[in-house]
């Protein structure tokens, strides 16, 4: 009996341990590297989908894509500052996600938040971006998407934001990047 008991003891302060622990991943870029900080604990499906393209290394060699900056934002009602990036041939991308809106996880669009992009809710797949500056049009409730939902936040930049701004500051043709900037890989560290 108090094996049984110490054993269920030990399993529980591992797991609590295991399940506190960071998790922490790398985007190599040819522009440089951007770490970010992921919140299972508050955004667990969308992690888990983006650890799933991580793991299986399917963001070798893709690229940050898109920049919306004051510029290219200056015809639009709700203009927002983001970089997109993860774009994975079709044929590679994993089965879209239900939306975790920002209602439910609490994770709100501020400055190096790191989000799935999406076009209508339960359809992000690979593509993500990273806010620059507060960008509260993109969480729940807000106006940028007509439905809504906002996006699913999922991580924080923790290292790299200078990257981040560069990446912005590219030159880009109707918000497409002239010459996207490679991710090498994304890893976790």
């Amino acid at each position: 009996m108090f094996k049984k008991f110490l054993l269920i003891l030990l399993f529980t302060t591992w797991f609590s341990a295991v399940s506190q622990e960071k998790i922490l991943c790398r985007i190599m870029t040819s522009a440089g590297d951007i770490d970010i900080e992921l919140y299972s604990d508050k955004a667990p499906v969308t992690v888990a989908n983006f650890l799933n393209y991580v793991d299986a290394e399917l963001y070798k060699d893709s690229s940050f894509f898109r920049v919306c900056n004051e510029n290219n934002e200056s015809d639009r009602t709700i203009k927002i500052e983001v970089i997109q990036g993860g774009d994975i041939p079709e044929e590679k991308q994993l089965p879209p996600i239900e939306i975790e809106t920002t209602q439910e996880t609490g994770i709100l669009h501020k400055d190096g938040i790191v989000s799935m992009a999406r076009s209508e809710p339960n359809s992000a797949t690979c593509s993500f971006f990273i806010c620059i500056n507060d960008q509260p049009e993109l969480d729940y409730g807000g106006k940028r998407n007509p439905d809504g939902q906002g996006f699913a936040a999922f991580a924080k930049v923790t290292k790299g934001m200078k990257i981040v701004k560069q990446i912005q500051l590219g030159e880009d043709k109707d918000q497409f990047l002239t010459t996207p900037i490679v991710i090498y890989s994304i890893q976790r560290i």
